[in-house]
């Protein structure tokens, strides 16, 4: 193809030219003269040159790499000229190319490969490769196909240029050398993580290639934070050591999976780092291991009934059950709240082992302070555990929704007659029922008052024991000073200091009673003034006396 100049620099160019025949000599000392700009004639001829050749290596059979492939054009210039020229002949344009890996154990996981314009030099492109777990050790050819556009010829002159286009389509090949190293699968686990616990699980790999490994290890590493190892990270390192042909190796590891993980499998990323034969480390290609999961360890609690009141000791009764999926051994029930009313008078019952599914019946006593206020209450409690690998775990989504009922006094009192005259003393008689859930026993009751009325010589009463519920009569003196207003109510207090069914002593709450004043019987002057004028009449009439 020629490329005309414009006419108007055809004109430039005749004038300058017979110009220069006119004053040559003239211009002769000019360096660069005019003479000099006139664009020489010729042809400039080449090619491209390309070679290829691979970087990579020695591949182990059965891995995953990359194959890194050193394209090189070196050029061919057949006829020289300037030095556009000269690169414009030897640089391919528009390169592609495409490996054929039909006839070799070798997978080029790519298709065309764009290279672009490559002029003279070297370039280097990176494809992924697979190597069959079966290829057999040896060199393989790979071909390569190749296209490229290129300018054959270049001719110039005065009046333009003329390009010759081609385009050019080629085979190459690279060697790749496949070697037969130590190579490693997996062929059995037995990896099943439970929610919520630690487990123990193993991989089974085998060194299926032809090399021996030494000082191996094994890298697992988990693809999701929910499953960690026993350290507390995502991998964990298990060295094997020397390791032959054939040879399979079993890796036990412990992970924990979260509590809150999602029930699927889980995946675990394994490698073996090693020594070669040659003394050089080496990694694996990576090998993958699925964990399976179980459910989470858990219980329920059923049939819950409340003994609960204010002031008092109470129980919390139910049935515990194993909801699974293990067995679970030394089953412990624990009240876990932190409640300040209700205190654990014991914080556990043992019910002993539990299969999935089965069932015990447990009790637990409990304290309710006299502040706790009445109505239904939830409390937290949690089951401890054994599971089967020995290891202690506990189990803490249960709540207990629990009735407390209002305050009452341990003990009610009545009085089948609650009067006294005035200036007088009498025998109380006192009815004490037992309002307890359980036997009071070496019950002391005591009887209290304040002026003017006064307990005499018996204020306490003592009865073996009551059973809930039962009333006995215990006996008290009371005096009524002669200053007590008739008609007037006076009150009188009662207190219980027992044993109750855990031998614990306890003093019950203060019980009060009214006790109304009267007037004597016989409506005459009080007793003791009646006394105190006795006593005066006799005094004078003893002076009287002695004086006569």
């Amino acid at each position: 193809m020629r490329q005309n100049r414009p006419p108007t620099l055809v004109v430039a160019l005749v004038v300058v030219l017979v110009g220069s025949v006119v004053v040559g000599p003239a211009l002769a000392g000019v360096p660069g003269g005019v003479a000099a700009q006139t664009q020489q004639s010729g042809e400039v001829i080449g090619q491209p040159d390309i070679t290829f050749a691979t970087a990579s290596g020695e591949v182990p059979a059965g891995s995953l790499g990359e194959l890194s492939i050193a394209i090189t054009n070196r050029g061919r210039i057949d006829k020289g000229g300037p030095a556009q020229y000269e690169e414009r002949v030897t640089t391919a344009r528009g390169m592609t190319m495409e490996l054929d890996d039909s006839n070799v154990p070798i997978d080029v996981r790519t298709g065309q490969i764009a290279v672009g314009n490559l002029p003279t030099g070297s370039s280097e492109m990176t494809v992924p490769i697979t190597i069959a777990e079966g290829a057999e050790p040896g060199t393989y050819r790979i071909p390569i196909e190749y296209e490229y556009q290129f300018t054959r010829l270049v001719d110039y002159d005065a009046y333009g240029t003329d390009y010759g286009e081609f385009t050019r389509s080629r085979t190459g090949s690279i060697t790749v050398e496949v070697t037969e190293d130590a190579r490693f699968e997996v062929v059995d686990t037995n990896a099943t993580a439970q929610i919520g616990d630690e487990s123990d699980v193993s991989m089974t790999l085998r060194n299926v290639g032809s090399e021996p490994a030494g000082d191996a290890s094994v890298v697992a590493e988990s693809r999701s934070g929910a499953l960690t190892f026993e350290s507390g990270d995502t991998s964990s390192t298990a060295f094997v050591g020397e390791w032959e042909p054939g040879e399979t190796r079993t890796i036990n590891y412990s992970v924990a999976l979260a509590s809150d993980a999602a029930r699927r499998g889980y995946t675990v990323d394994l490698s073996v780092n090693y020594e070669d034969t040659d003394g050089i480390n080496t990694t694996s290609r990576p090998m993958t291991a699925g964990i399976a999961t179980a459910p989470e360890q858990s219980f329920d609690l059923q049939d819950v009934s409340s003994s609960l009141r204010a002031g008092e000791d109470g129980e919390i009764e139910g049935t515990v059950t194993n909801v699974g999926p293990q067995r679970a051994d030394s089953v412990v029930v624990r009240y876990a709240d932190d409640s300040s009313s209700v205190v654990p008078i014991e914080e556990s019952a043992a019910v002993g082992s539990l299969d999935p599914g089965e069932s015990a019946s447990f009790t637990l006593p409990l304290e309710v302070s006299s502040e706790a206020e009445a109505g239904a209450k939830s409390l937290e409690f949690a089951v401890r555990y054994r599971n089967q690998d020995g290891d202690r775990r506990a189990y803490e989504k249960l709540d207990v929704l629990a009735e407390v009922a209002p305050e009452r006094d341990q003990f009610d009192v009545a009085i089948a007659n609650s009067t006294i005259e005035s200036g007088g003393s009498r025998t109380l008689s006192v009815e004490v029922t037992n309002n307890l859930d359980e036997t009071a026993s070496d019950v002391e009751a005591r009887l209290f008052a304040d002026d003017p009325l006064d307990t005499g010589q018996t204020d306490t009463g003592y009865v073996q024991s009551i059973e809930p519920g039962e009333t006995v009569t215990v006996t008290f003196e009371l005096t009524a000073a002669a200053s007590a207003t008739p008609e007037k109510t006076y009150p009188i207090s009662f207190d219980f200091r027992y044993d109750d069914a855990d031998g614990n002593s306890q003093l019950s709450n203060t019980v009060r009673m009214p006790i109304d004043v009267v007037e004597g019987e016989d409506g005459g002057l009080p007793l003791p003034l009646i006394l105190a004028a006795v006593v005066l009449v006799a005094v004078a009439g003893a002076v009287w006396y002695r004086r006569q």
